[in-house]
């Protein structure tokens, strides 16, 4: 009989996954010069080869405007577009967050440390949606999601709780929204590199939990990751904008993403 080895959990310091989390946001930075530089009729001919994507999430529907607004589009480069929506909204928050009066003052120098990564990270991820859009969109100038406008309402980006509690909402709806926009990229290297940025936002994720509720299991909470499966949460693209778009102001549309 094989002995039974008991192993004790052990919880990974902060600190180790702050550092976890500043190597693993410049894993990114050299994506977007590859996808950037694909050629577009091979994006276009990628995105429609799986007939039923293409007829069921509005494939030849390029990004850009439809009857006044601005439409996500459907297919690969839809979903593209829809993520470079959500990299928007988190690098404007983390950017605020930096630059807040209080962050020096009313954040512990660990919250510093974590927020600050996460502000480069999302930058990064922003920046990278828009070079690789900007390559394979045949035209980018009509076609490239604008820069949108926000509006946190009340949140008071000099009070820790606040900052925290939000920063958590975005990061859990992110990578539920990168887990359900998956089955809708049909071009593998596309979900090869989503696959890599949302194993970076789930980093982020289970680091703001920790900051809230230190040395606990919150970190891979039972709300993000189902006990039964073993698998993180994933949203709709239709769910996830009904969330962020609480604080999205410049009006868009999402009609050919379900």
């Amino acid at each position: 009989m094989r002995n039974v080895v008991k192993i004790q959990e052990v919880q990974p310091s902060l600190t180790d996954r702050r550092k976890f989390l500043k190597i693993s946001g410049l894993t990114i930075v050299g994506t977007g010069l590859l996808l950037a530089g694909c050629n577009n009729d091979e994006n276009v001919i990628a995105s429609a080869s799986n007939s039923n994507l293409k007829s069921k999430y509005g494939g030849g529907h390029f990004p850009g405007i439809k009857d006044g607004v601005f439409d996500l589009g459907g297919n690969d480069l839809g979903v593209l577009t829809y993520a470079y929506a959500l990299e928007q909204l988190e690098a404007d928050f983390y950017t605020k967050v930096v630059n807040a009066n209080g962050f020096t003052t009313n954040f512990t120098a660990e919250d510093q440390q974590v927020l600050t990564d996460l502000y480069h990270h999302e930058v990064i991820h922003r920046e990278f949606f828009k070079a690789a859009l900007s390559g394979a969109l045949p035209n980018p100038t009509s076609q490239l999601l604008p820069n949108l406008a926000f509006d946190y309402g009340s949140l008071n980006f000099s009070n820790r709780d606040q900052v925290l509690a939000t920063a958590k909402a975005l990061e859990d709806t992110g990578v539920a929204a990168y887990n359900g926009a998956g089955r809708l990229i049909s071009n593998p290297g596309y979900l090869l590199l989503a696959g890599k940025i949302v194993s970076v936002e789930a980093r982020h994720a289970s680091a703001i939990r920790s900051l809230i509720n230190p040395n606990s299991k919150d970190f891979a909470g039972d709300d993000v990751v189902n006990p039964t499966t073993g698998l993180d949460v994933k949203k709709n693209p239709s769910e996830v904008l009904a969330i962020a778009g609480g604080f999205i102001t410049t009006n868009f549309t999402a009609l050919y993403l379900p």
